[in-house]
This record gives structure tokens, sequence and C-alpha cells, in this order.
């Protein structure tokens, strides 16, 4: 199978068994599951968010999943348990089509280290 198909069936995968625990069957898309992510790396599951809060999440998460290719390093967790990451390399500049493929790409790896999925 090409890499392409690869990823292709991990994602529907993901975006299968998440949807089905979180949204009742709805898919869920890109950015939901990057919220998601965010609040796992939290580790505050039981918590209503603010909308600041929300974007914050964003950030972890796509932090976290960005990391293993060499684009932030972990830094520190806050007094509230926030984890921090700091810049080690620019990205480079995607085309939306390249960013989504890239973040497709590590949240299958993500899922795949975590054996959310095989």
């Amino acid at each position: 199978m090409a890499r392409d198909e690869i990823l292709k069936t991990r994602w529907e995968s993901i975006v299968k068994k998440l949807s089905e625990q979180f949204a009742e069957g709805e898919d869920l898309d890109l950015d939901a599951i990057i919220y998601l992510i965010g609040v796992q790396e939290l580790g505050q599951l039981h918590r209503a968010y603010k909308k600041d809060e929300k974007i914050h999440l964003m950030h972890i998460a796509i932090c976290r999943l960005l990391e293993p290719y060499g684009y932030y390093e972990f830094d520190y967790f806050d007094e509230e348990g926030w984890p921090h990451y700091k810049i080690k390399a620019a990205l480079p500049p995607l085309k939306a089509g390249e960013q989504s493929i890239l973040m497709k790409e590590a949240i299958v790896n993500y899922f795949m280290d975590t054996e959310f999925i095989q």
C-alpha cells in the first residue's frame, strides 16, 4: 500500500474512533481532533474551558504533535499544570493542503505511539 493510502486509512480510523467516542458518530474535523489532543496533553479532562483556554489547548497540541519533527521542545509546566514549549526551528512555508497533510501525519503518529490505533 502506498504511503498516502496508509496515511488516509489510518486517519480515517482515528476520525471514526474519536467521532464515535466524542461526537456521537458525527465526523470530527482536524481542529476538533487537535483540540482533543490538547485536552489530553493538559490532563484536565473533566472541566469547562474558556475561549482563550481552548486556543491555548490547540497550541499545546500543535507543539506536542510537531515536537518529534524538531520544531518544538517541551520547556516546563507552569503553576497551573499547563505545558509550555519553546520553538526549536521555524516551520517551513507550507500551503494549506501541505499543512493539513503534515498535521494529519503528526496526529496519526501520535495515536500510533499511544497505541490508540495500529
